[in-house]
């Protein structure tokens, strides 16, 4: 069983779901929690099967029976949002203990948030800290940027912004765009560092060009009024387009303030600049404002 366990996780890695799929289902049914939970998420994910969300719920289940913590953890998910499911927030909590106990760091975080917004169980910021400090403990980014975030708010633990641009900081190197944007915010303000606009500028960027909403407008409003690089009106107009087509309400008020600021020649400028942005998914953008008369 043991190689046949492995046959199918190198399926898996190279992409071949069919191969995978036929190892994985005879021992799905003769009772493997590892076969069982890649089932839910084969059809969770729709890879070699059809999307089913009962079906993934199935498998889940009975990989999460037998404590398999990813399947718990994905189970609790499933209750959360009631996709497969009647929604039960109870469930939710109940499932994601069971993994959050066996030390999963992803189900530490969502019990967490789970505690923090009082959803199945009675809200309890210090709860909340206790599990997000558990994920964070073991590198997880977004037990990090949680924690980080309980402490710059005072949720649960006393506010501490040092502490906040300590465990901000660990998430956004590894990558994670909300712990990059709340970290540019950090030096924007001056709050746990010295206040730093060029600093700021590099997180909202990073951000930003991972799709961040929040990012774009931060880095909008950065151009917009020339803190940490020249004030210029088409990067922020780039900025607050890119913003609004990602959803940022204040990013459309934005740029329709800025735009009446800009001639029309600008305005165009800019909105060809936001258009070739999204279509290279914001790889390298913006590009350099071209030669013109304006």
């Amino acid at each position: 069983m043991g190689a046949d366990v492995k046959k199918a996780q190198s399926a898996m890695k190279r992409g071949d779901f069919h191969a995978a799929l036929l190892e994985w289902t005879p021992l799905a049914h003769q009772g493997n929690a590892t076969a069982q939970y890649n089932l839910g998420l084969m059809y969770e994910n729709g890879h070699g099967v059809k999307r089913e969300d009962q079906a993934a719920v199935k498998w889940y289940s009975l990989a999460a029976e037998q404590g398999n913590a990813a399947a718990q953890h994905k189970l609790g998910l499933r209750y959360d949002k009631g996709r497969g499911v009647p929604q039960d927030h109870a469930a939710a909590v109940k499932w994601h203990t069971l993994a959050a106990d066996q030390g999963y760091g992803p189900a530490q975080i969502d019990l967490g948030l789970m505690y923090a917004n009082g959803r199945g169980v009675a809200r309890d910021d210090r709860t909340a800290v206790k599990w997000y400090r558990l994920a964070a403990n073991q590198e997880n980014a977004r037990g990090q940027y949680n924690l980080g975030w309980m402490y710059a708010n005072e949720r649960g633990v006393a506010r501490d912004y040092k502490a906040a641009v300590r465990l901000y900081t660990l998430a956004a190197e590894q990558g994670l765009a909300s712990a990059q944007n709340s970290l540019g915010l950090m030096y924007d303000k001056g709050n746990g560092v010295p206040q730093d606009y060029k600093t700021a500028l590099k997180w909202f960027r990073l951000a930003a060009r991972q799709g961040n909403a929040k990012a774009q407008f931060n880095l909008a409003v950065m151009h917009d009024r020339g803190k940490g690089v020249p004030q210029n009106d088409i990067y922020a107009h780039v900025w607050y387009n890119i913003g609004a087509s990602s959803g940022d309400r204040d990013a459309v008020a934005g740029r329709d303030a800025v735009a009446k600021r800009m001639n029309p020649a600008g305005i165009s400028t800019a909105q060809k600049m936001a258009r070739e942005c999204i279509q290279k998914k914001l790889k390298g953008c913006p590009a350099k404002i071209p030669s013109s008369p304006f």
